[in-house]
């Protein structure tokens, strides 16, 4: 596979690698104070004036301890891993929900790559990809991944079968039955969905960190290898607050589809 598909596994790792550098860049452009203001104001905006206070107090409490950089990659790394699971998860979700052969196939499957141990996908990925922030990336997404799919079939199966069969009445096509009818409905468990995939990347930081991926999780494994305690805590503390940012936001967001 090395041999044949190595043109492949460049093209992915440019692709990847320049996404994520494009997002660190744009990251890195606004001043770190006004990029704070405008995570709280987003959060105040979706969410509570609770939450906004808290994006502000943890964002700045974060730029203290001299942690901005790091979470920023880790933004980026975290952002890169959605983005690919919600391009690749929703489209095979909805093919599951259009068929019950292909949810039978990929069941076992989605069990798979849930169950598998999450250090296992580190090795194909140094493989094919090397050493590096991609396969970081790519094992985040594989991890990840499987909630988007199954939540957004779910999401689709557990429409009402009377407004399925009032669509068909009117003489829906499937594809204005599946954009007008279904989907709409299941919006809210896709953001569920996605808000599950948030969060399994983000616990994939500090493992992505073991082939060379930046951000928090570097700084948390140097941190154990050299027995920083404090050190550690405060990257950890860094990981938690970025990860309640996102949580919150990621389900006030879904809330206001509703």
């Amino acid at each position: 596979m090395q041999d044949t598909l190595e043109p492949l596994f460049e093209i992915v790792t440019n692709t990847i690698g320049g996404f994520v550098d494009f997002i660190v860049l744009l990251l890195t452009s606004i001043p770190p104070f006004l990029l704070i203001l405008i995570i709280a104001f987003i959060a105040f905006w979706v969410s509570r004036w609770t939450i906004g206070l808290f994006s502000f107090i943890g964002l700045f409490l974060i730029y203290n301890l001299g942690y901005w950089e790091p979470m920023i990659d880790t933004l980026a790394l975290v952002l890169t891993s959605v983005f690919i699971s919600i391009i690749i998860g929703i489209p095979i979700g909805i093919w599951m929900s259009q068929s019950n052969r292909v949810q039978g196939v990929l069941t076992p499957i989605l069990d798979f790559m849930q169950t598998m141990p999450a250090f296992v996908y580190l090795i194909p990925s140094i493989l094919f990809f090397g050493i590096g922030l991609v396969p970081g990336i790519i094992s985040s997404v594989i991890f990840a991944m499987p909630p988007t799919i199954r939540l957004t079939n779910l999401g689709i199966r557990q429409v009402p079968k009377d407004l399925i069969e009032a669509a068909n009445a009117f003489g829906s096509t499937s594809q204005q039955k599946l954009f007008k009818v279904q989907l709409p409905l299941a919006t809210s468990t896709i953001f569920a969905g996605i808000n599950q995939s948030i969060m399994l990347s983000l616990s994939m930081v500090v493992i992505a960190s073991l082939v060379g991926a930046p951000g928090l999780g570097s700084d948390v494994y140097r941190a154990v290898t050299q027995i920083k305690v404090g050190v550690g805590f405060e990257a950890g503390l860094s990981i938690v607050i970025l990860a309640i940012i996102l949580d919150r936001i990621s389900q006030n967001i879904k809330i206001k589809k509703n």
